[in-house]
């Protein structure tokens, strides 16, 4: 078999066998293919797409490519959930917790980000002490015995996808259906889940910014999921906006613990709760989708829900007196407002902007590097939909440097749109794919 033949036959837009799949992604892997040559074919993947046969096989081989996580010895049907990445996107933080306190193991690794506020694992850290990293012994037994863990992902999973990676960033390829898709679910498969729910994020603030492709994507990582044996369901959810009004690592961590205890946005506790329902749902709970819903609500109304963010943290070491008086948090040494230029009401907020500003006052990585400042970050006090008048608070920077703050704010500032007349706004949800 010879790569040379493999290119050749995708550039004339021919469905490949999953032989040479397999073949292209091992030999990669082991860097017995020349990057030109596997650069080569993804432009041709780009330009002529993949069958779902394909992409499913892609996802596998990719999956296999490293680690791959087995959770058979943890009791039930684990649900993983996954985020294609918005600004202000805490909601792994509620969801888990939450289903976990419904009685459905959660057995999650999460990864850093890369750009915007920080990943899942960046925003436990600012909680002293936690431990991201267990053995697969401890990790098991912590599903087993609090139904709910949450770690950093194993360096060596899925090293193709990193590899593939690489060069699509580097060839305009990035934008392809299928890498993309196999790219997130090669992930998906490799933890181990029996079901996964996928949150993809469509608007200003999301990878998709159009919702028809938005709609594409999810269909096509549903249809991964199932061809692969996994129960899976997409929520196309608006990022038209960021997710409640923390943006930032500490700051999001808090607006959880709100939101776990029913004082949280609404926007961001209905997400939770759609996602959740349909984590319940894939676990074979039985009800529709509004009253798991209503299961959910109560568990957040009774306390048990923030009972298991508790149990989850106490279990991995982290400092428990910090959830219970958030106040002990790290605070920043500035917290300077950004003021509204102009009476009306808020039409638009470009949320990529957002996620930029919140990078530049030190909440994200500009690149794989950086380093993350806990207590840093954006709140905001007014969103879509909100009347302002000139001088009005719309949003609070938390920095500890004034150079990044005279940046971020102008990229606050013009970030938003103020306007004489109200604007129609998207549903938070947008489809569901299931």
């Amino acid at each position: 078999m010879r790569m040379y033949d493999i290119i050749e036959k995708k550039r004339d837009g021919k469905e490949l066998t999953p032989q040479e799949i397999k073949y292209f992604i091992s030999e990669f892997c082991n860097d017995k293919i020349a990057d030109y040559q596997v650069s080569a074919l993804l432009m041709a993947i780009y330009l002529n797409g993949m069958s779902q046969a394909e992409i499913a096989e892609l996802t596998l081989a990719m999956a296999k490519s490293g680690d791959t996580v087995d959770l058979s010895a943890i009791d039930g049907i684990k649900v993983d959930k996954h985020s294609t990445g918005g600004v202000g996107d805490k909601t792994t933080l509620i969801v888990a917790p939450l289903v976990a306190a419904a009685g459905i193991p959660v057995a999650k690794m999460s990864g850093r980000s890369l750009g915007h506020s920080g990943g899942t694992i960046d925003k436990l850290e600012s909680i002293s002490g936690y431990r991201t990293s267990l053995s697969r012994t401890r990790f098991i037994d912590s599903v087993n015995k609090i139904k709910i863990a949450i770690v950093g992902q194993t360096s060596n999973l899925v090293p193709a996808d990193k590899k593939i990676y690489a060069l699509r960033d580097v060839t305009a390829t990035v934008g392809s259906l299928p890498l993309i898709a196999s790219s997130i679910m090669s992930k998906k498969i490799a933890g181990g889940a029996d079901a996964i729910v996928l949150d993809v994020k469509t608007g200003s603030g999301a990878f998709m910014k159009n919702v028809s492709h938005a709609k594409e994507l999810a269909k096509a990582m549903v249809n991964i999921g199932n061809n692969l044996g996994r129960k899976t369901a997409a929520v196309v959810s608006n990022m038209d906006q960021p997710l409640g009004y923390a943006v930032g690592n500490a700051i999001e961590v808090k607006e959880a613990i709100d939101t776990l205890k029913g004082k949280g946005p609404k926007d961001l506790e209905e997400l939770c709760l759609i996602l959740g329902a349909y984590m319940l749902k894939l676990a074979g709970r039985n009800g529709e989708i509004d009253e798991l819903k209503k299961e959910l609500r109560q568990l957040i109304n009774n306390g048990e829900a923030f009972e298991k963010f508790r149990q989850m943290v106490i279990n991995q070491e982290g400092n428990i007196d910090m959830i219970d008086n958030p106040t002990l948090f790290p605070e920043p040494k500035l917290k300077i407002p950004v003021k509204a230029e102009k009476d009306g009401y808020i039409t638009r907020i470009k949320t990529d902007s957002v996620g930029i500003a919140s990078m530049v006052l030190g909440a994200g990585r500009e690149d794989k590097d950086s380093a993350i400042e806990p207590d840093v970050g954006i709140m905001l006090e007014k969103k879509v939909g909100d009347r302002v008048k000139t001088g009005d608070t719309i949003a609070w920077m938390y920095a500890n440097h004034d150079y990044k703050v005279q940046v971020a704010e102008k990229i606050i500032s013009g970030s938003y749109s103020i306007e004489d007349k109200e604007s129609e706004q998207k549903p938070l949800v947008i489809d569901v794919i299931s």
